[in-house]
């Protein structure tokens, strides 16, 4: 990188200003410049020609200005005279006005003919030829050293002026610029502090870009930036969580994995005994240990379902009619579990689009889950209406307030009425979750003593409006009013 590149973009533009200023100043100058040299000469032109009409036909008697040369050259001798007395100009100057006069005889276009001489001594001249009576050229000379010092001083006054107003425009510019570039300074500044900070430890960024105005494209980039940072903010926040689950997840694992594998083993040391001292006990720990790995199987295919949810590894999605599946759930439900009285109600179909196996375990999971913690009697409740929504329902003790945030978390269990001994593995509850969010529905958690609701909301399948048909002899009338299910499984 360059010295101009590590330049300040305010200073850079500042001068990269000024000289786009000074390119403008230099050709509004020139035109200036000619400009007011070309209307000087011109009006010096004006002047000699005017001067030499009105001394036309008395040039002999006519006095010129004193500083002003004039001759009269004869065409037919050669021979060059003074007018009214005057002095000629130098000799060796003389060949200019006389080659000026040759040069009108010859041209014979116009009446007159203008061109610039130089006289030693007295500097550039602007002379002009024309005829006057008898034949003769009359070259008459004007000064044009006035002209020439107007110009000089035009050029001075006008660099002087450019140079002041250059100087002016880039200081000022430069702190309209350093002013105007603030916010982009501070969003500068925001990005060092976030790079000074270890997002490790954090797990979020600690500032946002501050401040106002800058136009509206610096508001839309500070925007865009703080847009930027949320988004990051919010990954980083979510990558930290997803860190923090999956440690919990995978301790928890371990420690639910641990305890069948250890009875496991103390069973198989048991059998092994058995084996040689008392046979006849080899079958109770035999069954024992085909209870544990039957246990420890059941909690591997839950970890690895989450495990699938977890990875957004698609579920087989076909059209899946709630009410059977509700339904079939309700029967299995009842027949395991027949103090359990359970009401069942639901429209004739509901269609949606799923996997039917998926939803059919988070509604078996949920009645089992009130079977396990409610005591016998407890009655239940299953609903689904026309908007893909089903309510399950218990009238048991209900959840603590202080255990329904986190009664969806993976391993979590409610000390009192939720632990091993029941057979659950903490898992049921997340299960229901991730399958339900798998299908882009949420489910949620009302609970009171007395009363707990898990509410599971899906998507309706909608189907496309049928095209019209053509008129068709007149059918008898159904009733197609929707039929409610009666509840076979009511106690």
């Amino acid at each position: 990188m360059n010295r101009w590149q590590r330049t300040p973009l305010g200073t850079r533009l500042a001068l990269a200003l000024g000289v786009l200023s000074l390119i403008v100043f230099g050709i509004v100058g020139t035109v200036l410049v000619t400009s007011t040299r070309g209307f000087l000469a011109r009006q010096l032109d004006d002047q000699l020609a005017k001067t030499q009409k009105e001394q036309a036909g008395v040039y002999n008697k006519w006095k010129p200005p004193y500083t002003w040369h004039q001759l009269v050259y004869n065409p037919s001798t050669g021979n060059v005279s003074s007018v009214a007395g005057n002095e000629l100009p130098p000799a060796r100057d003389l060949d200019e006005f006389e080659t000026l006069a040759k040069d009108f005889v010859e041209q014979k276009e116009e009446d007159h003919l203008f061109q610039t001489i130089f006289i030693h001594g007295e500097g550039p001249f602007r002379a002009r030829a024309c005829e006057i009576s008898g034949g003769n050229i009359l070259v008459s000379a004007a000064p044009i050293g006035d002209l020439n010092s107007t110009v000089r001083w035009l050029i001075i006054l006008s660099v002087g002026a450019f140079a002041a107003a250059l100087v002016i425009l880039v200081v000022a510019g430069r702190l309209v610029l350093r002013r105007g570039l603030r916010p982009l300074s501070d969003m500068a500044s925001t990005a060092h502090d976030i790079t000074s900070h270890d997002l490790t430890d954090s797990g979020h960024l600690p500032v946002r870009a501050q401040g106002k105005g800058g136009g509206p494209e610096v508001e839309e980039l500070r925007t865009s930036f703080n847009v930027m940072l949320d988004h990051i903010d919010s990954s980083l926040a979510a990558r930290t969580a997803a860190e923090q689950r999956l440690r919990r997840f995978i301790a928890d694992a371990s420690h639910e994995l641990r305890t069948p594998l250890t009875s496991i083993r103390g069973y198989a040391d048991l059998f092994r005994y058995a084996a040689a001292n008392e046979p006849e006990e080899r079958e109770a720990h035999l069954a024992k240990i085909r209870e544990e790995t039957e246990r420890m199987s059941v909690l591997v295919d839950d970890l690895l379902l989450l495990a699938r949810l977890d990875s957004e590894t698609p579920l087989r999605q076909e059209e899946v009619d709630l009410v059977e599946v509700a339904s079939a759930a309700a029967q299995a439900f009842v027949a395991a579990h027949p103090d359990y009285p359970l009401d069942f109600d639901a429209p004739s179909r509901v269609p949606v689009q799923g996997d039917g196996m998926r939803l059919r375990q988070v509604l078996d999971n949920l009645l089992t889950n009130i079977a396990r913690h409610t005591p016998a009697g407890t009655e239940v409740e299953l609903r689904v209406n026309a908007d893909a929504v089903m309510t399950v329902s218990d009238t048991g003790p209900g959840i603590p307030p202080e255990h329904q945030a986190r009664i969806f978390d993976r391993f979590y269990r409610i000390d009192d009425s939720r632990n091993r001994s029941i057979g659950g593995t903490g898992l049921g509850l997340s299960i229901v979750h991730s399958i339900v969010s798998a299908h882009g529905g949420t489910v949620n958690l009302s609970s009171e003593p007395g009363r707990t609701t898990f509410i599971i909301s899906l998507s309706p399948l909608r189907k496309p409006a049928e095209p019209d048909r053509p008129a068709q002899r007149p059918q008898p009338e159904v009733d197609d009013a929707p039929q409610e299910h009666p509840s076979p499984w009511s106690q």
